[in-house]
């Protein structure tokens, strides 16, 4: 609980930073506090046997990690003496009952607690997550939040985690009140020199509030509210106030709802003002001098019973502890009946985010101290492998990034603002690469269409012609010709339009007056329009000659030779036919593609 109305007398204090605001930090968890927010979500029996708090704080814990914000979990000891009545009330719900008890334990220092009850049992199931998970547990003397508040007033962690407010009355700076995960996660935080700054309340006046208002040392005195108490504090200072409320007691207190009668009573005298206290002190707890119950409220504020900074204890929970990847396989299965697959897929990429910002720390500090390393230098090795591919979330940047040695993680996705902070070399390798796949490839200039068709047709003629003479050589296919006798000492382009254009070939099957053994001579048998002489050599892949418009005049010079064709198709041997036909549907598709 803590001092009673004090959270709303340091509202104006209140501020809520992101979760981002942890990172890097290392604080301290009054751990049971945070179990009972956990089991306050869904007290039913089916959550308590399903674990659901456990859950919750695992969930808790991994988003944590990820920030790489180290935590130390710190649990309750002894309970205080001058606790007793309120420890006893809140179990028995008896006020009576719980004054009596305390009155007969009041030479008593400290009690053990119950160790054997469910909530102890739970705090345990946490310890054992936390161990499992790297975070070290010190075990308080008697109050958490003092020992808490020990830790950051050394300066041995950089906050608490506590609903208790006396935690500013045992010397804490910060305090993280709450805690929310999620889209737009968040933490509520109070700053000591925020209420020093704007409300002028120092420890001392916390500590005078606390005798005045309540807590869970003192029932606090009648007649004071949250106003009146910061009124009377402030009017006589955080400097001397616990002084004087210590050696004058309440008489120093005036009353705004007393009349003046009761004011002119007061006397300086000793004794008048013990009478007073006995009057308006309300629950000493103890057949004590009422100035000996303000002393021990105030020296158990200003004088916990915690371990010291320099203690092994300490020393031990400020230690490294290591991930046991293992151990956590066997709790999660038997807490919450997961695979080890499902495990390692909540907590392996948050323990890699969280190894990536200490390598980025180190860079940082480095870079700070003047130490420019490369990445491949670093003492440390850098965890990232690779960067995959770029992606935005939520309106964030993230890379998906592959991993080395991460407990057999190969990718995950990560901030990009941490990457680029750890390891730019990688940003700058991925953006490389990028290029290089998106530059166009080297694509070879088109030919001109006109030398590779004729190309095409050489050898596809010189294929055809092979193919006939080899026919020829076997059978004696047109009246009796052997290749010898066939002149081939002139190269027509025959698929020149002007070549080929209105001729007409006749062969007799019997020979005759076209050439030798029935063949026309080379300038007869391609009547074109043009002429050639027999030795004229035409290149297939040089321009053709410009196009002449055809008629009469141009053909008179040009002797037109008529070749009867044989009588009979069946003459033709069916090779020869097959032959032509494919020379026909050869120039046939290239024309097709000239068109």
């Amino acid at each position: 609980m803590g001092v009673k109305n004090l959270w709303d007398i340091l509202e104006s204090c209140k501020k809520t930073l992101p979760l981002h605001h942890l990172q890097n930090k290392r604080v301290c968890v009054d751990l049971s506090c945070w179990m009972v927010q956990l089991q306050s979500v869904n007290r039913s029996h089916c959550a308590t046997k399903e674990k659901v708090y456990l859950r919750g704080l695992f969930h808790r814990l991994r988003a944590l990690i990820a920030l790489n914000c180290s935590l130390i979990f710190v649990t309750d000891g002894a309970i205080p003496a001058v606790k007793l009545s309120t420890y006893r009330r809140r179990l028995n719900n008896a006020e009576n009952e719980a004054i009596v008890d305390a009155a007969n334990h009041c030479k008593v220092s400290s009690i053990k607690r119950n160790m054997g009850s469910e909530f102890s049992r739970m705090i345990k199931e946490a310890e054992v997550l936390a161990l499992a998970l790297g975070i070290p547990c010190l075990n308080g003397l008697e109050e958490a939040e003092a020992q808490c508040a020990l830790l950051n007033s050394e300066s041995l962690c950089d906050g608490c985690f506590t609903t208790d407010s006396d935690a500013f009355l045992f010397g804490a700076r910060t305090v993280y009140r709450d805690i929310c995960l999620g889209e737009g996660g968040y933490v509520v935080c109070y700053e000591m020199d925020d209420i020093e700054r704007f409300l002028g309340f120092g420890r001392n006046s916390l500590i005078s509030l606390a005798v005045l208002l309540g807590s869970d040392y003192t029932q606090g005195v009648r007649g004071f509210g949250p106003e009146s108490a910061c009124q009377f504090v402030k009017s006589i200072g955080d400097s001397t106030v616990l002084r004087r409320l210590a050696l004058e007691g309440l008489s120093i207190v005036k009353k705004q709802k007393s009349s003046k009668r009761k004011e002119q009573t007061l006397t300086s005298k000793h004794e008048e003002h013990f009478a007073i206290l006995k009057t308006n002190f309300v629950g000493n707890g103890c057949n004590l001098p009422i100035d000996n119950q303000f002393l021990k409220v105030i020296d158990a504020y200003l004088k916990p019973k915690c371990h010291s900074a320099e203690s092994v204890a300490v020393h031990r929970a400020l230690s490294v502890y290591t991930f046991g990847r293992s151990q956590l396989h066997q709790i999660c299965a038997q807490f919450f009946d997961w695979p080890p697959e499902k495990t390692d897929e909540y907590i392996l990429p948050k323990i890699a985010e969280r190894d990536l910002r200490r390598f980025s720390n180190l860079c940082s500090t480095s870079s700070q101290l003047g130490v420019y390393l490369p990445i491949d230098e670093m003492p440390v090795k850098c965890p990232v492998s690779s960067i995959v591919k770029k992606r935005i979330s939520r309106g964030r940047d993230y890379f998906e990034v592959t991993w080395e040695d991460m407990h057999g993680l190969k990718a995950s996705v990560v901030p990009a603002d941490l990457v680029e902070s750890a390891c730019p070399e990688k940003i700058l390798e991925f953006h490389e690469r990028k290029a290089q796949e998106k530059k166009p490839k080297h694509k070879s200039r088109p030919k001109k269409v006109g030398k590779t068709v004729l190309k095409e047709i050489d050898d596809k003629l010189r294929e055809l012609l092979l193919d006939s003479d080899r026919d020829t050589n076997n059978t004696d296919i047109i009246g009796g010709l052997v290749p010898e006798e066939i002149s081939t000492s002139t190269h027509v382009d025959m698929l020149d339009p002007r070549a080929c254009h209105g001729s007409k070939l006749k062969v007799n099957s019997r020979g005759g007056e076209g050439g030798k053994n029935g063949v026309s001579s080379s300038s007869d048998c391609y009547a074109t329009g043009l002429s050639f002489p027999e030795t004229e050599i035409i290149d297939l892949m040089s321009p053709s000659p410009s196009v002449r418009a055809r008629g009469i005049s141009e053909c008179q010079d040009v002797k037109c030779i008529d070749v009867e064709l044989s009588e009979s198709d069946n003459d033709v041997s069916p090779e020869h036919a097959r032959r032509a036909r494919e020379l026909r549907l050869f120039i046939a598709r290239i024309g097709d593609r000239n068109s």
